[in-house]
């Protein structure tokens, strides 16, 4: 059986999750990855297997909130389907193949690569960095290239891919407001190729705790999006409300004193 305590534990993590994909538009990945690799590590995981868990769980947590936010967007008539049908062909290679690819990448490796990236994408949350758009938006077949990226680096580090798709969109000379929403849509293919690629990569794997579908451990996941999607609409409502630019600076630093807590539990083990 599995303790009280670390159900409550997921049910307050979704609740952060959601509140601040509400809030700030980002997706859970930064906050769910460091803290169930803290979490698991805890729980006696195997180290080998420590981080793919952790970043499977996040994966599968993001498809129901993915899935609402797409939803959301849709009923305001922003998201450009053209480019969704353009680049889901590369999302949907790139998040399977990198979830797939992950299985033979070691714990430390990965969290090194976690840890990178979320500081990148903390330092553009603090400058607030916008790219100037001063391109168009390239072929369908270009577009397909451009979400095999997305979608590569979206599974390695289990996000829904806002960080690059929305920044590359603005480039092209995408309105913000059709980015962010056209995001959310590219969000659930990524959420979904890459569950799947690590239910598959996991499968057979020796060591993993009960209740645990390839790399994926279901009490986690579920208990994290059942409680997320209740709290993402109070972020969404406090938005209009609270200093957002100063909560995007802190929840930069957030990102980074997290990433570093888990690459400090990785070389600790």
């Amino acid at each position: 059986m599995i303790d009280v305590q670390w159900f409550m534990a997921y049910l307050a993590l979704g609740a952060v999750v959601g509140f601040f994909a509400g809030l700030l538009g980002v997706g859970g990945g930064g906050i769910m990855v460091p803290a169930l690799t803290a979490m698991f590590a805890v729980q006696g995981l195997p180290f080998e297997h420590l981080v793919h868990v952790s970043l499977a769980t996040s994966m599968a947590a993001i498809v129901v909130t993915s899935a609402s936010s797409l939803r959301a967007h849709q009923k305001h008539g922003a998201i450009q389907w053209s480019i969704v049908k353009g680049i889901t062909p590369g999302i949907l290679l790139g998040t399977f193949g990198a979830a797939l690819l992950a299985a033979y990448i070691p714990s430390l490796p990965l969290a090194i690569f976690f840890v990178v990236f979320m500081a990148y994408v903390s330092v553009q949350m603090w400058l607030n960095v916008k790219p100037k758009p001063s391109r168009q938006l390239p072929s369908p077949l270009g577009l397909s290239g451009v979400g095999l990226i997305i979608g590569g680096v979206s599974a390695l580090v289990a996000i829904g891919g806002g960080s690059l798709s929305v920044p590359f969109m603005t480039w092209c000379n995408v309105k913000i407001q059709q980015a962010i929403a056209t995001s959310a849509a590219i969000g659930l293919p990524i959420a979904l190729a890459g569950t799947l690629g690590y239910l598959v990569s996991g499968m057979g794997v020796e060591g993993l705790p009960k209740y645990t579908f390839g790399f994926i451990y279901l009490p986690a996941a579920a208990s994290i999006a059942l409680v997320s999607v209740f709290t993402a609409p109070l972020g969404a409502k406090l938005a209009h409300q609270l200093p957002v630019t100063t909560l995007k600076k802190v929840f930069a630093v957030l990102l980074i004193g997290l990433s570093l807590k888990m690459l400090h539990t990785i070389l600790t083990r």
